[in-house]
């Protein structure tokens, strides 16, 4: 089992792809997980234009890169997220700008665009967020109902079953990464929005052990929980820095500020326990990517981007065929 190691472009969103296609081969990648803005993946476009999806794939392909998944976290949070405010204008079009319902209707689109994109570039993934109209609710006060938090997921359901019959349609899967802000962020509401879609198989997840650990979600039970829906996996490190001081709500500092109770870190400087995630991935038969979400507000980011793919094939190892002890059976 030699899973591909690849990157994810969200984050290198300001390089053209040319650039960073290269510059990921120099560091050893084995193919890209390309985000669906800057100039590295337009759905809208690649839904219908087969000629642009080979293009896109070129650029890959002359770096000796390959495509495994595309990324469109931007326009899946716009579904349900209840606002839509300035914060999110960059997400959509201009046009779109200051006007929530009008963002909404194009991320609905985008979303299902991306899954015949996805078709089109030959692969069977889409990773991304789904937003949620009662994040905001996460601490019940003023007091929130019961029948509220139903009424959320049944928003969600009500906003994401058209997009995923879609999904069913193009033979694509659409892989949300559980997060705070999203309508699953732990393994008790990522078992409600299964329920909620009816159990449907397009909605699985793109797996992220950092998201997990500061929330002190035990980030290998999640694999245990749900094997048969992770159908994509970030390779992503987080640590908690609580002082006593703050907590892990973050007291409304940004990343790399030394007072936050948690933040990312690069592969291998956090407080995830990857060797026991490869082992469980390996339980459950997972042989797609590893895909390296690299962020760390303290380090610079291609020395980082190099050193974690190191750290990832250096742990990406294989099941046992045999039993250790298989050589003491009687013959």
């Amino acid at each position: 089992m030699a899973r591909p190691i690849t990157l994810c472009t969200g984050q290198w969103a300001d390089l053209p792809l040319e650039v960073l296609a290269k510059k990921a081969a120099d560091w050893g990648y084995d193919g890209l997980e390309l985000a669906c803005w800057g100039d590295h993946m337009d759905v809208d476009r690649a839904a219908t234009d087969k000629d642009y999806c080979n293009q896109q794939k070129e650029i890959l392909s002359k770096n000796g890169l390959k495509l495994f998944a595309i990324s469109n976290h931007l326009a899946g949070q716009l579904v349900c997220d209840p606002n839509n405010d300035s914060r999110s204008d960059g997400f959509a079009p201009k046009d779109c700008a200051g006007d929530s319902d009008k963002k909404r209707a194009w991320a609905v689109e985008a979303m299902k665009n991306s899954a015949r994109a996805a078709k089109n570039l030959g692969i069977d993934v889409v990773n991304g967020f789904t937003g949620s109209s009662i994040w905001h609710m996460i601490y019940s006060f003023p007091p929130v109902s019961p029948e509220t938090i139903d009424d959320g997921f049944k928003y969600f359901a009500e906003m994401w079953n058209p997009i995923l019959d879609v999904y069913d349609e193009c033979g694509v899967k659409f892989a949300l990464e559980v997060h705070p802000t999203e309508i699953a962020f732990d393994i008790v509401t990522t078992k409600r929005a299964i329920e909620a879609i009816g159990g449907r198989k397009a909605f699985g997840f793109n797996y992220d052990p950092s998201h997990l650990l500061w929330q002190m979600v035990d980030p290998v039970l999640f694999i245990k929980e749900f094997s048969d829906r992770i159908y994509h996996v970030h390779m992503k490190d987080a640590i908690l820095q609580l002082d006593g001081r703050s907590g892990i709500l973050a007291s409304h500092l940004d990343f790399g500020n030394q007072e936050r109770g948690w933040d990312f870190r690069s592969l291998g400087h956090g407080g995830v326990n990857f060797e026991e995630i490869i082992r469980a991935l390996n339980h459950i038969s997972y042989d797609g990517p590893l895909s390296v979400e690299w962020e760390d507000s303290g380090m610079e980011r291609e020395f980082g981007a190099k050193e974690a793919r190191e750290f990832v094939t250096k742990i990406n190892f294989s099941p046992s065929t045999i039993k250790f002890d298989a050589a003491f059976d009687d013959k």
